[in-house]
């Protein structure tokens, strides 16, 4: 990482204010200043920079036409404009045309340094944003397996090495890890790939009919047995037959089933009649089998007969660098394509969520997030409700202790301050039911600083009045 500060021009036809300005921002940052928004221009045709702080009322070109012109040459900087009054009309036409955020004089340099690392923040954000769609355009896909996280690639590696062997294979994982993907990835790169694919949920089948759909059945083997019948074993000879939930079988089909894998034959129900399958079968469940062994609940014979090979699918939370890729191949394939993407702010409650479905729950929830969004991007209020309260943190910082670790330092800070700053102004409001007035009071601070502030972190005071 560059050690180089982050470089602001600051314009403003007022010397002293250009003075001001350098004093508080010169110690952290590579402050340029302008004396007008023509020698502004200027600069900026010259070099880029990564804020801008520039006064609105200055003769000539103005701080709007600074502004439209630093979106024009370089969308990415962020903008800040002054006026000496608080204009709000002024304040939205200046975020609508892509300005960050306005200071009104006189203003707290407290507040300026704030607001200028924030604009660098959403500035960084917005980058790694657009390095991310990349990144995701160009994901590994292990056959629909998507991920580039060394707990995913490794999964990846140990399927590709044992798919070429005709083993029995087991898949392990939570519910939504992508067992069944990895089923018909062991088959894709296998050389039964040319044969039938045949996948079963052993949980969803009725027990009354479990042996006759894997074995298949004589006509008049049981009541409605109309005519003979093929099972999934034959369905799937010379290729692979998934059997998902593969601990749900009742003790008795499993009887059956270990049978089947030792002598490679099957009979169907009502007939004593073997018939010769050629099938290699992989199983997957999201049961500990040993400790279903154990309880009484799953033959140990069958359990070693399948145990060929055990390959564990990771769970989304062991894999949390992968969430903003999957959710934007997810977004892809939501046929909304005038959305861009998600915000920074959307992207960070995807990943701090725990996940409990998956992979599976991540692809439902970006999935109702694009057909409910507006904007151009994907907002935290878009997102499913049960994610809300991932985001809404109730400890020191916003994202799990592990997660947290693992970022840099400076990042770690901001979120933790950003999270006791939303925790104070929420139980601020809550306490004084909305009233800024008396609420800017009690926090020792202008009401304006207040309304900044609670603009800044998304605290609405209207959430918090009460009605009559």
């Amino acid at each position: 990482m560059s050690d180089a500060k982050a470089s602001v021009l600051v314009v403003d036809d007022k010397e002293n204010m250009l003075k001001l300005f350098a004093r508080i921002l010169g110690d952290a940052y590579a402050v340029t200043t302008a004396p007008d928004g023509a020698q502004a221009l200027a600069l900026l045709s010259a070099r880029a920079f990564d804020v801008v702080v520039t006064d609105i009322q200055m003769p000539g070109a103005d701080g709007f036409t600074v502004l439209r012109e630093v979106k024009r040459r370089a969308p990415d900087t962020e903008v800040l404009l002054v006026t000496a009054y608080a204009s709000i009309p002024k304040a939205v036409e200046a975020i609508k045309e892509g300005a960050y955020d306005y200071l009104s004089k006189p203003f707290d340099p407290d507040d300026v340094a704030l607001v200028v690392a924030r604009a660098l923040e959403r500035r960084r954000q917005n980058l790694e944003a657009r390095g991310l769609a990349a990144r995701a355009a160009r994901m590994p896909d292990f056959h629909g397996l998507f991920g580039t996280s060394p707990a995913l690639q490794k999964t990846h590696a140990l399927l590709a090495q044992v798919a070429a062997r005709d083993l029995t294979v087991v898949l392990t994982g939570e519910t939504g890890t992508g067992k069944e993907l990895a089923a018909r990835a062991l088959h894709r790169e296998s050389p039964r790939r040319d044969k039938p694919f045949v996948a079963v949920n052993c949980g969803a089948l009725p027990a009354e009919l479990v042996e006759s759909e894997l074995f298949g059945h004589a006509r008049g083997a049981f009541t409605g047995a109309t005519g003979a019948k093929a099972g999934l074993f034959e369905e799937a000879h010379g290729g692979t037959l998934f059997l998902d939930e593969v601990g749900d079988l009742p003790l008795p089909v499993q009887v059956k089933l270990n049978r089947a894998l030792q002598e490679k034959e099957i009979r169907r129900v009502g007939t004593t009649t073997p018939v010769t399958v050629d099938v290699r079968v992989v199983a997957a469940t999201h049961r500990d089998l040993a400790e279903e062994v154990a309880q009484g609940r799953f033959r140990e014979d069958l359990y070693y007969r399948l145990g060929g090979v055990t390959v564990r699918m990771p769970a989304l939370r062991e894999r949390r660098e992968d969430i903003p890729l999957l959710a934007l191949h997810f977004l892809a394939a939501a046929n909304r394509p005038e959305l861009e993407g998600f915000t920074p702010q959307a992207l960070q409650s995807l990943t701090a969520a725990p996940w409990p479905g998956n992979v599976r729950q991540l692809q439902n929830a970006v999935a109702r997030a694009a057909a409910v969004a507006a904007g151009p991007r994907i907002t935290p209020e878009d997102l499913p409700p049960e994610l809300h309260a991932a985001r809404t943190p109730t400890a020191p910082g916003p994202l799990p202790a592990e997660a947290l670790a693992k970022q840099p330092y400076r990042e770690a800070v901001d979120r933790v301050r950003d999270a006791v700053s939303r925790d104070y102004l929420t139980a601020l409001m809550q306490e004084f039911s909305g009233n800024v007035t008396h609420a800017a009071e009690r926090a020792g601070m202008e009401r304006e600083s207040l309304h900044r502030l609670l603009k800044r972190y998304g605290v609405r005071t209207e959430d918090f009045k009460r009605g009559d």
